[in-house]
């Protein structure tokens, strides 16, 4: 099968819809099926990279590591002989994912769209922030799931959030798989013994990006109360963005930086050996539509303490593989991982054992199979491109009609914006 996704997140972006269109496509492809990415280019990306199309972008967008692509129609109707799609995946519901809509419909394509982000938690990045905005946003990505022939939600509460929301759509729920074959428990003694971690300490730790809607503060807060009250204990903290900085002064006004330990940006291997140094994950973020880190740290056996939120209740079960609070309580999850530093190792092994049984049903192998099958399915009885007679005056009609409808939905959000300003409605 030819496979066209467009995204404007991709490898060497860190982030949760990077990884999953990397994952993905690493997987179709191992299957024989090809994979075309359209992204943008972000710094640092590869030099040479096999069936990948990278757009202009502006670069850092608003103070964020995100990169806004400048669609270049030339680049992408060449990628577009080459491939011959027979089905447009699309991961975000705006700028390549408008490109995603205008190829399907001259193609007369099925358009997958994973509905990744809840992108009202997102718009601290764009200027005049404000509930009109979210409430813009939430409407966006509503209309837009709405021009697409199936919807993916990442866990089953986003599904639902998603039908509350207006969308119409089929909707499948397909995580991100994780490659259980990479993420397998193994011994974390190397790292800590080149960060100077003490063989017999207890390591609490959080990989991910650093960033205001991922509540990486409260994090910082939270872990540096847990290291006061257990002298013995460190804490290991991979990954990097913009609240990197301030997480490290909580640690040391709290005076227990000397037990933080810090890394940035790992590749594969080296995140692997920090989620396997780690005898608990923290994760404190209510923004997420999965989690893909959860299934990643329980892959290697790592139990995990979370806050409650969606697409974390879908992974964590509660005195099972980990503990999921209720709210962003900071005395609760420092509370919680000094209860974690005390259990006996016939307990902690109980822990570990729930965790990669929870791993093993999101591999990234059983995920594909459910994504091929749902592109399988909107592709039956539908005409190849190749074997479509169409005029010039039929093609370019289905396109200024995929152009309104997109020109519709912006109009529409933007109307219910205004709406709930009128009405005194701030909430999105």
């Amino acid at each position: 099968m030819n496979i066209l996704m467009a995204t404007n997140t991709f490898f060497p972006h860190v982030g949760g819809v990077a990884r999953s269109v990397l994952g993905f496509s690493r997987e179709l492809r191992r299957r024989g099926h090809r994979v075309v990415v359209v992204a943008p280019t972000f710094e640092g990306m590869p030099e040479t990279e096999t069936d990948v199309v990278r757009l202009p972008a502006i670069r850092e967008f608003s103070g964020s590591s995100f990169s806004v692509p400048v669609p270049v129609p030339g680049r992408v109707s060449r990628a577009l002989r080459s491939l011959q799609p027979q089905v447009i995946h699309s991961h975000h519901p705006f700028l390549l994912g408008e490109t995603a809509l205008r190829v399907a419909a001259a193609r007369c394509l099925p358009v997958v769209f994973t509905h990744h982000t809840l992108y009202e938690r997102y718009t601290h990045y764009l200027p005049g922030e404000s509930p009109r905005l979210q409430r813009f946003a939430v409407d966006l990505a509503t209309g837009y799931a709405n021009l697409c022939d199936a919807v993916i939600a990442p866990s089953g509460s986003v599904a639902q959030l998603l039908r509350e929301r207006g969308v119409e759509a089929p909707i499948a729920v397909i995580p991100t798989g994780v490659d259980l074959a990479l993420f397998s428990p193994g011994d974390g003694s190397s790292l800590r013994q080149r960060l100077g971690i003490p063989a017999t300490a207890f390591v609490a730790g959080h990989v991910g990006r650093l960033a205001e809607e991922k509540n990486p503060l409260f994090l910082a807060r939270a872990a540096a109360r847990f290291l006061r009250e257990s002298p013995a204990a460190w804490f290991l903290l991979a990954g990097a963005g913009p609240d990197r900085d301030a997480m490290v002064r909580v640690f040391e006004a709290a005076g227990v930086g000397g037990r933080l330990c810090r890394l940035g940006i790992l590749d594969a291997q080296e995140l692997v050996a920090a989620y396997r140094a780690m005898d608990v994950f923290v994760f404190a973020s209510q923004s997420e539509t999965q989690g893909m880190v959860l299934t990643e740290a329980m892959a290697v056996g790592t139990p995990v303490v979370a806050v409650d939120g969606p697409g974390v209740r879908e992974v964590v079960r509660d005195g099972a593989n980990g503990r999921l609070l209720a709210s962003l309580d900071e005395p609760a999850m420092a509370a919680a991982l000094v209860a974690f530093a005390g259990l006996e190792p016939a307990r902690r092994q109980e822990l570990r054992a729930a965790a990669l049984a929870t791993a093993a049903a999101f591999s990234m192998e059983e995920t594909a199979g459910r994504l091929l099958a749902l592109y399988r399915e909107l592709t039956v009885g539908r005409p190849r491109p190749r074997a479509m007679e169409l005029g010039r005056w039929s093609a370019s009609r289905r396109f200024f009609e995929e152009e309104w409808k997109i020109l519709r939905n912006l109009a529409r959000a933007a109307e219910e914006a205004l709406r709930v300003r009128n009405h005194g409605d701030g909430q999105p």
